[in-house]
C-alpha cells in the first residue's frame, strides 16, 4: 500500500527559482549580486510574490549547503562530529580547534551572505512593484517585505552567533560592504529585534501551516520568535518574556503529542513549528526532488527495514555525556527519539559501572524496525535527523529524503519563556513551572515545581539537543564553560567565535583588523 505523502505546498512556484551549486563553487569571491530584475515588468503586480518565493527557496535550498548546519551546530556537549571521516575541519571545530582556512567556514559565510544580499534585492524589487502599481498594493507589499525581513533575521542571527561581529547588509550590492562598518554581536541582535518590530504589524496572526497563500510561510509568530531569540542573546529577559508570552497566549501552537514522529513525516508543517525548511519529492518515485542532504547525519552500513534504502556518512553523533544525562533523568521518549544506538555504543555505555544494566528498550533496532549496525565513525546516530526507511516514498532510496528540517518550534518558545521568568522577567502566559511542565508531560516525565534557570537549562538540554547548536550557545551565554569541556575537549572563552575565513579577510581587510 502506498504510504501517505506530504508535498511542499509552494513547490510548483519555486521550481524555476531554485539555484543549486557546488559547495565549493565561488568560495573565493564576494557573492554575486543576483537579482530578479532582468526583463521585469513592475506594473505586473501579480508577479510581486516572485521575489518572496525566491527567498523561501533560499531558506530551503537543496543539498549544496549541507556543511552550513554542522558548523553552526557541532560545538557543545550534546553532539560530536563523526571521526575517521573526510571532513577533518568539522571534527576539529567540534574539538574547539579552529582554522581560518577551513573550507566549510568560508562556505557558511558565503552562503548566508548570498542570502542576505538576495533578501536586500527582494526588498528592492518589492518597492519597485509598489511604486509602479496602478492601484494601492501597500498592504500586500508590506507583508511581503515583512516576510523577507524575518528570513533575513534568521540568517543574520546565525552568522552573528558563529562569528560575533559581522556586517549588516543594507543593499543588494556586495561592494557596499567595503564601506559598511562591522557590527558587534549585541548590535546585530538589537538590529534583529528592531527589524522584527518593523515586520510584526504586517504579518498574519496565523500558524505557518494555516497560511493558504504560502503554506508554511512565516507569520507574526515567527517574527516574535526571532525577536525572542535575539533578545535572549542580549539577556533582555523582559523582551523575551513579552515576545514568547504573546506566542503562547495566541493559543495557536501546541506540542505535538507524538515526539518520535515530530521529527519525521508527521512533523511536516506541524502545529508545533514556527519555522521550517520545506522539502519534497512531490510524492513521486522518481523525477524532481527537493531535498536536504540528510546523508550527512545517517549511519553507514545500516540494515533498513525497507531493503535498498540508502545509508549515510556518519558525521553527527550524539555525545556519550548527553546519553548518560538522559539515562540519569529516566528519559525514554526523548532519548529513544534523539539517539540511534549501535551495539558498539551500547557496550561503551556499559563500561561505566553506573550504567552496566541498561533499560531493555535500548537496542540497535529503532522503533521503526531499522537496524543500526556498528560502523567506524560513530557509536551513536542522531535520531532527530533520521527518517525511517518505511516512511520513504516508494521508489526513493536516499537517506532522509522528503524530510523537512525544523528551525524553530513551540517547545523552544515555552522554554525561553520559562527561562526569562527565572531571570527576573514578568509574564502574562503562566508560570515558569507550567511552561516547563508542558514540555515534560509530552516527554512522559512527572511535573516539577520551583523551576529555576538551571532546571530550565536541563530541560532545554533534554529537549533541544542536536538542534541548531542551542546547547552550546546557551552555555556560552550563561558563562557555564565547564559544561563544554568534556570527553577530551577543553573550552575556553576565547573559543566562543570562529575565526573569519581567510578568503573573506583577503577581500574585506576590515575583518583582519
Amino acid at each position: 500500500m502506498k504510504r501517505k505523502q506530504y508535498i511542499i505546498p509552494f513547490a510548483t512556484l519555486i521550481v524555476a527559482l531554485f539555484i543549486a551549486a557546488s559547495c565549493s563553487k565561488n568560495l573565493d569571491v564576494l557573492p554575486e549580486n543576483r537579482t530578479y530584475t532582468g526583463g521585469t515588468d513592475y506594473t505586473q503586480t501579480s508577479d510581486m510574490i516572485n521575489p518572496v518565493i525566491g527567498m523561501y527557496s533560499k531558506l530551503s535550498v537543496v543539498d549544496n549547503e549541507w556543511a552550513d548546519y554542522p558548523i553552526i551546530s557541532v560545538r557543545g556537549d550534546d553532539v560530536n562530529a563523526g571521526g575517521l571521516g573526510d571532513q577533518p575541519g568539522i571534527a576539529a571545530t567540534d574539538m574547539y580547534n579552529y582554522s581560518k582556512i577551513e573550507w566549510s567556514y568560508n562556505a557558511l559565510w558565503q552562503d548566508y551572505y548570498q542570502h542576505l544580499f538576495d533578501s536586500q534585492s527582494a526588498l528592492e524589487q518589492i518597492e519597485l512593484y509598489k511604486a509602479s502599481a496602478s492601484t494601492n498594493i501597500d498592504a500586500t507589499a508590506n507583508q511581503y517585505s515583512a516576510e523577507v525581513k524575518v528570513l533575513e533575521a534568521w540568517w543574520l542571527f546565525q552568522l552573528s552567533r558563529v562569528w560575533g561581529t559581522v556586517y549588516i547588509p543594507t543593499s543588494s550590492n556586495p561592494s557596499t560592504l567595503f564601506d559598511t562598518p562591522l557590527s558587534n554581536k549585541d548590535e546585530v541582535m538589537q538590529h534583529i529585534s528592531v527589524l522584527m518590530d518593523e515586520a510584526i504589524p504586517f504579518l498574519p496572526a496565523l500558524r505557518p501551516n494555516e497560511r493558504t497563500d504560502i503554506p508554511g510561510g512565516v507569520t507574526k509568530y515567527t517574527a516574535l520568535a526571532m525577536k525572542a531569540l535575539a533578545n535572549l542573546e542580549l539577556k533582555k529577559y523582559q523582551e523575551v518574556a513579552t515576545a514568547t508570552g504573546e506566542i503562547i497566549n495566541s493559543g495557536k501552537f501546541v506540542l505535538e503529542s507524538d515526539y518520535y514522529n515530530l521529527f519525521k513525516i508527521k512533523g511536516k508543517l506541524n502545529n508545533e513549528n514556527l519555522l521550517e525548511k520545506q522539502y519534497s519529492d512531490l510524492g513521486q518515485a522518481s523525477g524532481t526532488n527537493y531535498y536536504y542532504l540528510m546523508a550527512f547525519f545517517g549511519p553507514q552500513g545500516w540494515t533498513p527495514k525497507v531493503a535498498g534504502s540508502g545509508d549515510g556518512w556518519g558525521f553527527f553523533e550524539p555525545s556519550l555525556k548527553y546519553i548518560k544525562f538522559m539515562l540519569d533523568r529516566g528519559e525514554i521518549t526523548r532519548l529513544q527519539t534523539s539517539v540511534l544506538f549501535t551495539n558498539r555504543g551500547i557496550a561503551e555505555i556499559k563500561t561505566d559501572t553506573k550504567y552496566a544494566t541498561l533499560p531493555s528498550w535500548i537496542s540497535n533496532t529503532t522503533p521503526s524496525g531499522d537496524i543500526i549496525n556498528d560502523f567506524a565513525r560513530e557509536m551513536f546516530v542522531s535520531g532527530k535527523h533520521y527518517l525511517p526507511s518505511n516512511q520513504l516514498t516508494i521508489g526513493r532510496t536516499a537517506y532522509g529524503t522528503n524530510k523537512n528540517f525544523t528551525c524553530i518550534r513551540y517547545a523552544e518558545i515555552l522554554l525561553m519563556y520559562a527561562e526569562a521568568l527565572t531571570q527576573g522577567a514578568t509574564g502574562t502566559a503562566g508560570t515558569a513551572d507550567a511552561a516547563v511542565n508542558l514540555v515534560r508531560t509530552r516527554a512522559g516525565l512527572a511535573s516539577i515545581t520551583g523551576v529555576d534557570t538551571d532546571k530550565v537549562m536541563a530541560e532545554k538540554y533534554a529537549e533541544l539537543a542536536m538542534e541548531w547548536g542551542t546547547r552550546f550557545y546557551d552555555m556560552v551565554r550563561l558563562g557555564k564553560s565547564e559544561e563544554l569541556s568534556y570527553e577530551g575537549r577543553t573550552y575556553t572563552p576565547d573559543k566562543q567565535f570562529l575565526p573569519y575565513p581567510q578568503n573573506q579577510v583577503d577581500i574585506l581587510p576590515a575583518l583582519g583588523q
